[in-house]
């Protein structure tokens, strides 16, 4: 009875455990980070959502618990606490870290290899796949040469001794 017991308190440790470490990004903006106005913290949390964590690179600052994603988001609230517009925030926090602070980067010159690159990688797999294909089964066919006569008849003799044992 006691193992029982003890094996139910284990599942239910173990499933808190589970809910507390999926619920960890909820944390990471600290109470002392929690601007005083409510509309000014609803579109910090807005904005913190768009930009990327330098350290974490694929978390946004509002899920990221590193330090410098604590300082991001402490800048950000300083400067929509100082009256900037969220464009202006925002282009001041690309203007000091460039656009790979922002989650969704704008499709410019110097941004082109992170919105096409992948494609572009998987397009040159796929004709270098169907080429090695090609290759193989043009090479397949070239060594499976009809079968000579008298090595035809040598097969079907095999065959026909295969089958009636």
């Amino acid at each position: 009875m006691k193992e029982h017991w003890m094996a139910a308190i284990s599942r239910i440790a173990s499933v808190i455990g589970v809910v507390l470490m999926l619920s960890a990004p909820g944390f990471a903006v600290t109470p002392d980070e929690v601007l005083q106005d409510t509309r000014l913290e609803v579109r910090a949390r807005e904005l913190s959502r768009t930009l990327r964590c330098l350290v974490c690179q694929n978390q946004s600052i509002d899920d990221s618990d590193a330090p410098l994603a604590h300082d991001l988001r402490v800048l950000l609230r300083e400067r929509l606490t100082a009256g900037d517009t969220d464009a202006q925030a925002v282009g001041f926090m690309v203007a000091r870290y460039g656009n790979f602070i922002l989650l969704k980067p704008p499709v410019q010159a110097d941004t082109l290899v992170l919105w096409f690159g992948p494609a572009l990688l998987l397009m040159v797999a796929a004709i270098g796949f169907g080429r090695y294909v090609g290759r193989s089964a043009a090479a397949f066919s070239a060594e499976t040469a009809p079968l000579k006569s008298d090595e035809q008849e040598r097969l079907d003799v095999l065959l026909r001794a295969r089958r009636s044992t």
